[in-house]
């Protein structure tokens, strides 16, 4: 399958992967034929990038962290637990524990995989996949730092719910301050829940302080953020580069992890970057790339410690119907680099 702009998928074609909504229901499921109607109504809804099958790829496996299953059951607990926050509620801590757990689970299991993030996204489902997004770079980063099971556990429960505060039930009149203040409006929902460790309340009161005391809501800086803030606020920019429009136009994996090294030691803690460099894709399996020998292809394989060195296949028409295909690694053709990502 190739991962591609909606905007060149072509009425016929076949979806490679499972659209999932707000709930975590089935939009448009694995294999389904896409029509003119459903390109446009995925337009309407905000996607932007979408897997398709194709023959020349029908090999290529996207290795996830987590199951599909794991992200709707996530997904659905998150949809619950927000629900609850706008309608003034308590939330059910032991719905969210049951996810954390199952999350933690796969991850330790997959934990020599790559992030990549290809999910799809729409309106309705984005603020769930962004949290589950950050939750799991956040623990991946934890394990390359090597904390223990209980760290990771308030690590994962923290970066899950960050962002908590901009779901708070608000008046009108408070509702231009609210991605100002969401951070303050987040530690207090959280510091209220007994069953919750303190330090998961300073995630969302802390991830958007900078390490050179620029951020908010107090400038703290250095040492004085907790590892956990430092921790999720890397994940958080990553996430939020790749998929938030509000921060001008949306930047491809590459683009971010080069941006993200230009804001070490400013912005983010630079030890936490590093770390996190080693566990993300940055040109992920299904991208079409053009290398620069001119050549164009599609990413089918990644190498775990050089995540910018992915193995591309380049099909070439020959005479007649014969095609020529080739694998190119690039961690073995060290003279050979990726110039462009082609979506």
């Amino acid at each position: 399958m190739r991962y591609v702009h909606v905007d060149n998928v072509e009425q016929g074609q076949h979806l490679g992967r499972t659209i999932f909504s707000g709930n975590g229901a089935v939009l448009l499921s694995e294999g389904v034929q896409l029509t003119v109607y459903m390109i446009t109504t995925l337009k309407r809804i905000g996607v932007t990038m979408i897997y398709i099958k194709d023959p020349l790829f029908e090999d290529i496996e996207i290795v996830d962290i987590i199951s599909d299953e794991t992200k709707r059951a996530v997904i659905q607990r998150m949809g619950d637990t927000f629900d609850s926050i706008r309608s003034g509620k308590d939330f059910n801590t032991k719905n969210l524990n049951v996810s954390i757990d199952s999350l933690l689970d796969e991850i330790m299991k997959n934990k020599d995989v790559l992030v990549q993030l290809s999910d799809i996204r729409t309106k309705d489902n984005e603020m769930y996949v962004h949290a589950l997004n950050v939750c799991m770079m956040s623990v991946m980063i934890g394990i390359q730092m090597e904390l223990p099971a209980t760290q990771l556990r308030e690590l994962a429960i923290g970066a899950m719910l960050h962002d908590i505060g901009k779901v708070e039930k608000i008046t009108n009149d408070e509702a231009e301050d609210v991605k100002l203040h969401h951070t303050w409006r987040g530690f207090e929902v959280l510091k209220n829940k007994r069953e919750l460790s303190l330090l998961i309340a300073h995630v969302s009161f802390q991830h958007h302080e900078r390490v050179d005391g620029t951020g908010f809501p107090r400038g703290m800086q250095g040492d004085q953020i907790h590892l956990y803030a430092k921790i999720t606020a890397v994940a958080n920019t990553y996430d939020n580069l790749l998929f938030d429009l509000s921060l001008g136009r949306r930047m491809l994996p590459h683009e971010a992890c080069e941006h993200m090294t230009a804001l070490a030691d400013t912005q983010l803690d630079r030890e936490i970057v590093i770390h996190f460099l080693r566990t993300v894709s940055v040109y992920p399996t299904g991208a079409s790339v053009r290398l620069s020998t001119k050549e164009t292809g599609v990413v089918v394989g990644q190498h775990r410690g050089l995540p910018g060195r992915p193995v591309v296949r380049i099909v070439k028409a020959e005479s007649g119907t014969d095609l020529e295909v080739k694998e190119v690694d690039l961690a073995k053709l060290t003279t050979v680099f990726i110039d462009n990502v082609l979506t």
